[in-house]
């Protein structure tokens, strides 16, 4: 584990997904499973531009070619690409950064730190023909739909 990913604040999940280390009953990168909390909840909650920057600033942690670069990089292009999509209508541009997503998260486990990652390959791939797949759909973590609170606008207005 890298120590500037380490949180001992960051919480245990409902369940045991990829990410967390059962044995010492920890998060490999706590600061991975925070910034995927709040993105996931402000992407949830309509608020992409800051959904995108919460996994961006954390992408930088990670080296080239690791899953969790592949997971961050991924959930940026699906933050940015339903900014096209709705803050642009731009569909032709939610559907470019779609086809990235789904390269870099192609082999991400479908359970990494808590996010349904094969859900969020399916609705990505039946976007891309039928965009309106995105109305109404928000990201499972946890087995929840989580919204933001003030907490992840807080995180999000906090990041460099």
């Amino acid at each position: 584990m890298d120590d500037h990913t380490r949180d001992p604040s960051v919480g245990p999940p409902a369940a045991n997904p990829t990410g967390w280390d059962l044995a010492r009953e920890r998060w490999e990168h706590a600061t991975l499973r925070r910034a995927t909390v709040h993105g996931v909840a402000l992407y949830n909650s309509g608020e992409y531009h800051d959904s995108h920057d919460c996994f961006e600033d954390e992408w930088y942690n990670y080296g080239r070619g690791t899953t969790e670069s592949k997971f961050l990089h991924g959930m940026v292009q699906v933050a940015a690409g339903a900014y096209k999509h709705y803050d642009f209508e731009n569909d032709d541009g939610m559907r470019s950064l779609f086809r990235t997503a789904l390269q870099y998260l192609q082999g991400v486990p479908g359970d990494f730190y808590g996010v349904d990652v094969l859900g969020v390959r399916t609705t990505l791939t039946n976007a891309l023909t039928d965009p309106t797949v995105l109305d109404g759909w928000t990201i499972e973590l946890d087995g929840e739909h989580p919204t933001a609170g003030q907490a992840d606008y807080e995180y999000a207005d906090g990041l460099d």
